[in-house]
């Protein structure tokens, strides 16, 4: 399996735009196709950060790959995903499939990071992790997990029912640096935190206005009040 990663942000806004098409460029994978589905999904808004992210399969004789490309605005997420898949079996007839959603940030529910560290018993903070999975959560959408439970005695040949997680899930990303280097791990963890802080900003806005247009200020009621006495 292969991998691609790549992540902007913190530079101007046209540079970052170079940065994200410089990112499908090095991918290899329908670059120009790609930019031209990730820039009408952007509808002219501008990219705060960005996460392109490529997986090559190798099943049997065929080779499978899949990008999707995460961009982040002030206001959205975009999502894009394209794979492709051969007609014939020379390979010389490919289509590719492409979807894109737009998810405005203030829906979004959870950002969840989950890191894998090698030798945690002589971990130093300088260590990196070896792998990230980037989760998103924000329809609602839930994987279910389950397998037989047991009770813990190896003997025991008893049913006792099922067991599994649920986990609140739209989109996830696995991201290991024996694949992709250290440096896609820490780009990935940079689009996330980027992601909460836009995600954060308008939260709190929100609310606030949410608040002021229930409960005015209580100068104001006050104000009001004498007034009329």
């Amino acid at each position: 399996m292969g991998h691609m990663n790549s992540f902007g942000a913190g530079a101007p806004a046209n540079t970052r735009g170079s940065e994200l098409e410089a990112a499908l460029q090095r991918s290899g994978f329908y670059p120009r196709l790609v930019a031209d589905v990730v820039n009408d999904a952007l509808d002219g808004q501008e990219s705060l950060a960005h996460l392109v992210h490529l997986e090559t399969h190798f099943d049997h004789n065929e080779i499978q790959r899949h990008i999707t490309v995460l961009v982040l605005t002030s206001e959205m997420l975009v999502i894009t995903h394209v794979d492709d898949h051969q007609l014939d079996d020379s390979g010389e007839q490919m289509v590719a499939q492409v979807s894109t959603e737009s998810v405005p940030v203030s829906q979004i529910k959870s950002v969840v990071l989950s890191y894998i560290y090698a030798q945690p018993q002589d971990y130093k903070p300088s260590d990196p992790a070896r792998e990230l999975t980037l989760s998103i959560a924000w329809s609602g959408g839930q994987r279910v997990e389950m397998g037989p439970a047991s009770c813990g005695d190896p003997d025991c040949d008893a049913d006792h029912g099922y067991t599994g997680n649920i986990a609140q899930e739209d989109i996830v990303l696995r991201i290991s640096a024996e694949a992709e280097g250290l440096q896609a791990v820490a780009d990935a963890k940079a689009f996330a935190r980027a992601l909460r802080a836009v995600n954060t900003a308008v939260g709190s806005t929100a609310h606030a206005e949410l608040a002021a247009s229930k409960f005015p200020a209580f100068g104001a009621r006050l104000g009001r009040s004498h007034y009329r006495r």
